[in-house]
């Protein structure tokens, strides 16, 4: 019998109460990229925001906002 497999999604967060989550989405892409910038993307810390921004955003938008970085014109601040 295979092994369970434990599915999460990102926690609620107070600052995003609304049902539409792409502040949220986008909020945590920064904050992972910021923190890995700091502390490394290893840190605990980190891999909380990676989750959170993996679980919320679609993949098109992830994949986008990480070719807009790799070019340098990536509007958010990180």
């Amino acid at each position: 019998m295979p092994a369970a497999v434990e599915l999460k999604t990102a926690p609620f967060d107070p600052r995003f109460p609304n049902t539409n989550q792409t502040r949220y989405c986008y909020q945590s892409y920064l904050d992972f990229h910021r923190c890995s910038k700091v502390k490394g993307e290893n840190s605990e810390t980190c891999k909380y925001f990676k989750n959170c921004f993996q679980s919320m955003c679609p993949n098109a938008w992830v994949e986008k906002w990480d070719n807009q970085r790799a070019e340098g014109t990536f509007a958010g601040r990180i």
